[in-house]
């Protein structure tokens, strides 16, 4: 004999240990947690927090969040991350450093004094160097190339050496991948890498204008320290440094090229990724 919809409910709801309440809660679509206003950002938060392995604070998470049509306050989000132990990594504090340019070669002006803020990608490039440990006291040397409109970096290099083919290097494989126009500004420090006669020589064949912070004044390339900050607590390098250069230079593209281009929200830019303002750009101006 069949049973009415009553006596049907109630077997169901025996059958599985569940109240009714929770049943007719289940078939109209609603969770079973009283409180799900509350733990679906909780979800949603450390999803966030986990993808980004520990680099996104209360502010970039919000906007994550709100890209992804989930509405909530910072302070919200800040809360539930206080409350589940959810720290951010962050940087040291910024120190500036100088460079030592006693290299008796002819400098370059600061041009970028007398500019505006690009608008526009392969207006203004800027680059610097940077020390990177590995075990056994030993050092690994960073460039980078970081396109000032968007923050993308469009080229780097790694290498056990500060000779000049570690600048040089990735500029002109970042010139050739990305057409840069003639007339774009190249900015530095005013180490003696970038005053080399081959770099003399590309900046020549490409028409590009270079340009040199002023001395000791490190906060004419600060775009490029900021970076350095971000990512090297980003990365979270294991204590004494790593094992050898191959293997940081594997975590470098997984960061750089894995993560900061194409996935980091940055906050002047609207909290879009680098690659993804550039785009934006590109689709405004057809």
């Amino acid at each position: 004999m069949s049973l009415s919809r009553t006596n049907r409910v109630s077997y169901l709801c025996s059958l599985f240990e569940v109240s009714r309440t929770a049943y007719y809660r289940y078939r109209r679509g609603e969770s079973h947690n009283a409180d799900k206003k509350y733990n679906r950002p909780k979800h949603e938060i450390r999803i966030e927090f986990i993808r980004n392995l520990k680099r996104y604070g209360s502010r970039r998470i919000k906007e994550s969040l709100k890209q992804k049509g989930i509405k909530i306050s910072r302070r919200k989000v800040a809360e539930i991350m206080r409350k589940e132990g959810l720290r951010a990594i962050q940087p040291p504090r910024f120190i500036p450093r100088t460079t030592d340019s006693k290299h008796g070669k002819r400098v370059c002006p600061n041009l970028l004094l007398e500019q505006p803020k690009p608008d526009r990608p392969n207006a203004v490039w800027t680059s610097d160097i940077t020390y990177m440990p590995l075990k056994g006291g030993k050092w690994a040397y960073l460039c980078t190339w970081m396109d000032l409109y968007s923050r993308q970096i469009v080229g780097w290099q790694l290498a056990d050496n500060m000779e000049e083919g570690l600048v040089r290097e990735p500029l002109v494989r970042a010139l050739l991948k990305r057409r840069a126009k003639r007339g774009m500004i190249v900015h530095s420090d005013r180490g003696g890498q970038y005053l080399s006669r081959k770099i003399k020589k590309v900046i020549k064949t490409f028409k590009l204008r270079q340009s040199m912070s002023r001395a000791d004044d490190p906060y004419d390339n600060a775009w490029a320290e900021s970076f350095w900050s971000r990512m090297k607590a980003e990365l979270d390098m294991p204590k004494g440094g790593y094992e050898n250069i191959e293997k940081l230079k594997s975590k470098l593209f997984e960061y750089i090229e894995g993560y900061y281009n194409t996935r980091r929200l940055h906050s002047s830019l609207n909290y879009l990724n680098p690659a993804a303002f550039e785009a934006e750009y590109y689709r405004q101006t057809g």
